[in-house]
């Protein structure tokens, strides 16, 4: 378990399976900012027990957050090439009655903070679109460095949009830690 003041970074729990799907896919709302080129399609119950719960549930690669006592979004990490350790970090909030209240903020901090004490890797990056501007000021205000814009390679409802990529390397994510 990770924390922050107001955030909490847990494993799920098995008993959890009902709520968690329910999470997930009463609001949909999420799926307009979540990579939305990406085909999506609402999992069934088991299709979400066998993949994303069940990765919940172990906790290495995502963790859930928890806000106010209860789960309301997910980080997770995954591997760009895993051979050349290029690590990306992703983050939901499902709940939108969350939204902008910088909870995916306070949640990245200590999830890449954790990545860096557990993995032997010196940068952590986070890839967006430019159709989510929440979440380019998230990356930004976590004091990760825009690196790339990939111009007009997102296409979505009639409209070109960006690919943004950020990162952050370890020694100037404790620099940062020390100085606050």
């Amino acid at each position: 378990m990770l924390s922050d003041k107001e955030i909490i970074l847990r494993k799920a729990r098995n008993t959890e399976l009902e709520s968690l799907y329910a999470l997930v896919t009463d609001d949909e709302a999420w799926t307009a900012f979540n990579g939305p080129y990406f085909p999506y399609q609402t999992p069934t119950l088991d299709e979400f027990a066998a993949g994303q719960f069940k990765r919940l549930c172990e906790g290495d690669t995502a963790l859930l957050i928890e806000y106010e006592n209860r789960p309301v979004g997910m980080v997770s990490y995954y591997w760009e090439c895993e051979s050349t350790r290029w690590l990306e970090v992703g983050i939901v909030i499902y709940d939108s009655t969350c939204w902008g209240q910088s909870i995916g903020r306070k949640a990245l901090a200590p999830w890449v903070s954790h990545l860096f004490k557990s993995l032997e890797i010196e940068r952590v990056g986070l890839t967006t679109w430019s159709g989510n501007p929440r979440m380019m000021a998230c990356a930004e205000r976590l004091g990760m460095i825009q690196e790339a814009r990939l111009r007009k390679v997102r296409y979505y409802q009639g409209e070109y949009y960006d690919s943004v990529r950020y990162g952050v390397l370890r020694s100037e994510w404790f620099a940062m830690l020390e100085d606050n």
